[in-house]
């Protein structure tokens, strides 16, 4: 029996593994480096991450945007000038509005809204005052 055509067929399959297992070698050294790299990147945004953090309590907050209706501004002003917390018919009163239902439940809206934007406390149920 002739074994010289058995020897072939493993010399080229021993060539073909071999060649897939440098090829996989090449493969896992690219993922290596591409791990180092997202390790690194994600340790500058730990890093980043702590002093931003640390940081953000010197930075002064912006005040809130207040809606655009012309009563939240004065609605404000009638609160700084307050000495104390105010129910929404005082606010209303002030504003010079009638003092109907929808007048009344309107400005409280108003109120609800700047206290939810940080503006404003509720004091009590119902009763608003600028925060502090």
């Amino acid at each position: 029996m002739n074994i010289q055509p058995l020897l072939q067929a493993l010399d080229i399959q021993e060539e073909a593994a071999r060649a897939l297992a440098d090829d996989l070698r090449a493969q896992i050294d690219d993922l290596q480096i591409r791990l180092r790299e997202a390790e690194t990147h994600l340790e500058h945004l730990a890093i980043t991450r702590k002093t931003v953090t640390s940081l953000a309590d010197r930075i002064p907050a912006s005040p809130p945007q207040l809606p655009e209706h012309p009563d939240y501004a004065r609605i404000l002003t009638v609160l700084n000038q307050a000495t104390g917390p105010l129910r929404a018919k005082d606010v209303c009163q002030a504003l010079g509005h009638e003092l109907l239902p929808r007048n009344v439940e309107g400005t409280r809206a108003k109120l609800k809204r700047l206290v939810k934007l940080g503006v404003l406390t509720e004091a009590d149920t119902g009763s608003f005052a600028r925060k502090q």
